[in-house]
């Protein structure tokens, strides 16, 4: 494990792989989740010959809860800044949920810098929420019982095939959630004002939709990704068998998105 010290604390990240400088990948988690659910993905580019970076969001997993901001556009600075500190000419972006706009927001502000997105279950705009499921949230964030409730949600939203090391994962999700300071970044951390990213066509960048056919945090899973790939003006890849996390659940289809997306970024640079 490395720390990226930024102004007001620590982001962690693991180094996978040893490849080519130029071009570096950079995953980023949704909220609530640890940096863990990229480790099939993260070992199989290093594999492959790659560099790839994996992060906390503040707040999450081993980074400091030290933080004022906890929105997508500082996760999205944070990005920015490991890319820089790491040396890359070239980067791409594989986000998940809350990750997905943050990489998106990074690829708009930093178009040399960014030349391709993978936007795995991305929210780039809010989900819709009846004042039940909003109350519901709320009540899940508001104690010591948080561990236990957003690990119980997290494990929901793994519709279709189960990882491998999901139990492990589940353990590490549950344990980050058990000190208060940490409880308090994440509730944060999802409570945050997040922008709608309606309209980014213009970005340079190459950018692919990667969503799960079971995807519950979206009543259309189908229509999202098309309203998604509309927006940033990218391909579609549903993904069988697969709820919100295709990066642990469906290895075998988000690393050839990646290998094709840092092959494509490359040859247009």
């Amino acid at each position: 494990m490395h720390h990226l010290q930024r102004p007001e604390g620590r982001i962690a990240y693991d180094l996978h792989g040893e490849g080519d400088t130029e071009t570096l990948v950079i995953c980023v988690p949704g909220m609530f989740d640890h940096r863990a659910s990229f480790r099939f993905v993260a070992s199989a580019l290093a594999e492959a010959g790659h560099r790839v970076a994996v992060m906390d969001l503040r707040g999450h997993g081993d980074s400091d809860t030290t933080f004022e901001r906890y929105d997508s556009r500082a996760t999205a600075g944070d990005v920015v800044a490991l890319a820089e500190e790491l040396g890359a000419l070239r980067v791409v972006v594989a986000g998940n949920s809350m990750g997905a706009a943050a990489a998106t927001i990074a690829a708009l502000d930093r178009p040399e810098l960014v030349a391709g997105v993978a936007l795995l279950g991305p929210f780039l705009r809010p989900g819709v929420q009846n004042l039940l499921e909003r109350a519901a949230l709320r009540f899940l964030v508001s104690g010591p019982w948080m561990s236990w409730g957003l690990t119980a949600v997290y494990d929901s939203l793994h519709q279709g095939r189960v990882p491998e090391g999901h139990r492990e994962q589940k353990e590490r999700v549950r344990a980050m959630l058990r000190p208060a300071d940490r409880r308090a970044a994440v509730a944060r951390t999802i409570a945050a004002p997040n922008e709608t990213i309606d309209d980014a066509r213009g970005m340079a960048a190459r950018a692919v939709v990667v969503m799960g056919e079971l995807d519950p945090d979206w009543k259309d899973p189908w229509a999202e990704a098309d309203w998604v790939a509309s927006a940033v003006g990218g391909d579609v890849v549903m993904v069988p068998e697969c709820g919100h996390y295709a990066q642990s659940q469906r290895p075998d289809v988000v690393v050839p998105v990646l290998l094709d997306l840092v092959a494509k970024a490359e040859a247009g640079a």
